[in-house]
């Protein structure tokens, strides 16, 4: 290992045309990417319907969702596969791998037939592709990091790496705004039935440019120099997780650094999402513009953070990030329940819902995939409490005893209009109608931002995307600085993605399923304040800062 102190001249000089061309097309292959994935995520309701359209609404939801999890859960496969061929042959041609098979696998989505045309090889098609695309995310950002980091200048890996860490939130910004624009042209109806279609189609152009770009590059100067020195790592896999001084470097950067990471990351975006739209019942334009504009005002604190992790180091910043928004969390998400829908935040000070049920009867709903069907009264009970937002809680009552809804004094016994029965007397209490709720913040178009509290809600979600960017900004670098040139690719993907992938991706699912196994709305945010500390902790006693170390001699 060799460490050395960056130099004024090297940390204050210009990009040059090669490093400004180098960020630029690592960048915007990444930035596709991203939208690729996303736009599933986004579609995912109406995929169930085109795809899995053979079984009952709510079962193809189900499937819809499960099959967008699998490319989570392929991801850290990915970088295993494609970290060892980037360690073996080389960055460049492997991320460029990366960008056809993501590319090609969106597309075709675009254009595949639905399952009332093709049958049941339609949905297999269908998760083959979205294998394919989390399998080539996998091997996308640990290329894309790696390769800008090894032609950064010392002193300046943070900042040039941070712009790769905008890409995310680039692409799941352009995949709204494609969407959005989308539906507005063509209608709801139309959309629904094909114009869906249309961003996963456009997506072929922006393959076209990003190949076109990356054909341009030449190979990281740290990996040409290791080929041309004869000292590249034969068994990338055995070396970097077979010997435990590596392991051990993989492991502390998952627990230290990245899982913490992870969990802010995807709270700050994707959950608070969800809360709004599933929780909250904000409707899905609003909801989505509500986070596009967060995104936009916040984007930039990537570069800074980045920037400032090239000063006082990567470890103080992820960590500070990890640390600040698991204090804040609990604060943050009631004062956007407040500004977002005061109704519900006033029937769930004001109304009291007890679930009484004889022992034994009530079972867990512990349930992050969405597969399960309750069908023991307590639970299906609990379940409806939990989907229309009420918080609620348990009481045993006498053995033997039928299950029934305490609503603060009025008392609803369980049977065949049981949800109908509950919907009433809970409006009847004070709990607002979703449908009917003037109340709930509303955007009547994008540019709508200067209403107080749709002002203060797009307020409260930016500070949720700036520990975004503080954890974000500056984990390429780190991770990056953590490994030697000959297994970085390998080591540094599979931390990342597993963080990210697992952690990060199963985070709404089973953040909603802690919210209906407790019936409280805010229930959920103890998965990722858990996990945020613990990073910091673990980060804070074993993780070493890395700013300084030289990648180029670090074989």
């Amino acid at each position: 290992m060799s460490v050395t102190t960056a130099s004024p001249a090297a940390a204050h000089a210009p990009m040059t045309r090669e490093e400004k061309k180098v960020i630029f097309a690592s960048s915007l292959g990444t930035v596709f990417e991203w939208y690729d994935f996303y736009l599933y995520g986004s579609l995912a309701a109406i995929i169930g319907a085109q795809f899995f359209s053979a079984y009952p609404p709510a079962t193809r939801d189900i499937f819809a969702l499960l099959a967008f999890a699998a490319g989570f859960l392929v991801r850290p496969f990915g970088a295993i596969v494609f970290g060892r061929v980037g360690d073996l042959v080389g960055r460049k041609y492997t991320f460029l791998i990366t960008i056809l098979i993501m590319g090609l696998s969106t597309f075709i989505v675009g254009i595949l037939p639905n399952a009332a045309t093709i049958g049941i090889a339609a949905p297999v098609i269908l998760i083959v592709l979205r294998l394919l695309q989390g399998l080539a995310l996998g091997g996308e950002y640990g290329g894309a990091a790696t390769y800008v980091a090894e032609h950064a200048p010392h002193g300046r890996r943070g900042f040039y790496t941070s712009w790769i860490q905008t890409t995310a939130t680039l692409g799941l910004f352009l995949s709204l705004i494609v969407i959005l624009f989308t539906r507005s042209i063509v209608g709801e109806p139309a959309f629904a039935a094909w114009g869906w279609r249309v961003p996963f189609m456009v997506s072929i152009a922006l393959l076209g440019v990003s190949v076109w770009i990356r054909l341009q590059l030449n190979e990281s100067p740290a990996f040409k120099r290791m080929k041309e020195e004869g000292t590249t790592s034969k068994a990338p896999l055995s070396e970097a997780f077979g010997q435990w001084g590596n392991l051990k470097i993989v492991l502390l950067a998952l627990f230290g650094l990245v899982a913490g990471q992870g969990v802010v990351w995807y709270t700050g975006q994707f959950y608070a999402l969800f809360f709004l739209q599933s929780i909250l019942k904000v409707d899905g334009y609003t909801s989505n513009l509500l986070i596009a504009w967060s995104l936009l005002f916040g984007t930039g604190f990537f570069v800074f953070f980045g920037w400032l992790s090239d000063k006082i180091g990567r470890k103080p910043i992820i960590l500070a990030g990890c640390l600040i928004a698991a204090a804040s969390y609990f604060p943050l998400f009631n004062a956007i329940t407040t500004y977002a829908n005061p109704a519900l935040e006033q029937a769930i000070k004001n109304v009291r819902v007890t679930v009484v049920a004889s022992p034994g009867e009530c079972g867990s709903l512990f349930n992050p995939v969405g597969t399960r069907i309750y069908s023991a009264p307590c639970d299906v009970a609990r379940d409806f409490l939990a989907k229309s937002s009420v918080k609620y809680s348990t009481e045993t009552g006498p053995a033997g005893s039928a299950t029934a809804l305490k609503i603060n004094d009025a008392v609803i016994p369980y049977g065949p209009d049981f949800a109908k029965t509950a919907t009433a007397a809970l409006q009847a209490a004070g709990y607002p109608s979703a449908a009917t709720n003037k109340d709930v913040i509303k955007m009547s178009h994008p540019f709508d931002i200067f209403q107080p509290r749709v002002a203060a809600v797009i307020g409260l979600l930016f500070v949720l995307v700036l520990f975004v960017t503080m954890v974000y900004g500056p984990i390429a670098a780190a991770l990056v600085e953590l490994f030697p040139t000959r297994i970085r690719y390998t080591s540094m993907s599979l931390p990342y993605h597993i963080g990210n992938g697992w952690f990060g991706g199963l985070l709404p699912a089973t953040a909603f399923a802690m919210v209906a196994a407790t019936g409280d709305i805010y229930y959920g945010l103890w998965y990722p304040i858990v996990i945020a500390l613990g990073t910091f902790v673990i980060g804070l006693l074993f993780v070493p800062e890395t700013k300084d170390r030289d990648l180029e001699n670090w074989h």
